[in-house]
């Protein structure tokens, strides 16, 4: 008989075995569902079965850049101990997943948990690592130029994304400059690159707040203007990447550090995004 996807999904999300083995118990079992769950415990998958519920709060984040600079994919990867979360065999299995979202551009989840490949490489996880290993979230980002950094061992990660002119996007320096931003964003935390990028809602709850904190002062309205718009701009310089004081150098911002090293290195350099994923965000 015919084996459904969807059938296949749901015995992939009952029991965490791959897309092949659930298959095949499904075609084995001709449909039946309880069928299927014991032949993928007999064939040594009840570990996986069991361990589908627990949680998982711990993991890694990991990012992977393709060798020309101008695309890169950021993944988490969950398990249930920071013991295994830190294991290099672990990240090496976070790592794999990573390269499969580079190669085929997949910037989904539930795409990317669809991949025959990754839905092995989970399943082999569990197997090897002994926990419930669950893909949660995955960013694939293209450009001229982009930079990753890892923080913490993997408890941070951040994607940047540029756009570049008369610059290698593979040189020492610029991978420097772009490594120098991530790490802004990971220390940082801003909202948006730019005050542009600033959802008008949220520009606009702010200035709401200002403007009753200028009115609570008491001072003449056209002064509560200025105390509202003054702190409004404070909030863009704490909040928007190129407006931030950069952590390296309090003396400049990221904008003004953009441009001297655009300046150094013959081209321009225009900070266009980011992606910025703490473990269990």
């Amino acid at each position: 008989m015919a084996i459904s996807a969807s059938q296949v999904k749901e015995l992939r999300d009952m029991t965490g075995a791959g897309m092949m083995e659930c298959k095949k118990a499904l075609t084995e079992a001709e449909g039946d569902m309880d069928k299927a769950v014991d032949l993928l415990r007999e064939w040594g998958v009840a570990k996986v079965a069991k361990k589908a519920g627990r949680a998982t709060n711990e993991g890694t984040i990991m990012a992977v850049v393709a060798e020309d600079g101008k695309s890169a994919a950021v993944i988490e990867l969950n398990c249930e101990t920071d013991f295994v979360g830190m294991n290099e065999k672990f990240k090496g299995y976070a790592e794999n997943i990573a390269k499969i979202a580079l190669a085929k551009k997949i910037g989904d989840v539930e795409a990317l948990k669809a991949d025959e490949e990754v839905a092995e490489l989970i399943t082999d996880c569990v197997h090897v690592m002994g926990e419930n290993t669950q893909l949660a979230r995955v960013a694939f980002v293209e450009g001229t130029g982009v930079c990753s950094y890892i923080h913490m061992g993997g408890k941070i990660g951040v994607l940047m994304q540029f756009d570049v002119e008369g610059i290698d996007p593979t040189s020492d320096a610029f991978v420097a400059y772009g490594r120098d931003v991530a790490m802004q964003v990971a220390a940082m935390s801003p909202v948006a690159p730019n005050r542009d990028a600033v959802p008008a809602d949220v520009v606009a709850k702010e200035m709401e707040i200002y403007k009753a904190q200028a009115a609570a002062s008491g001072k003449p309205e056209n002064i509560q203007e200025k105390i509202a718009t003054g702190r409004l701009e404070k909030y863009y310089a704490e909040n928007c990447l190129t407006e931030q004081a950069f952590v390296k150098d309090g003396d400049q911002t990221i904008q003004s550090y953009t441009d001297k090293v655009a300046k150094e290195l013959g081209g321009s350099i225009k900070v266009v995004d980011f992606v910025r994923y703490a473990l269990g965000e």
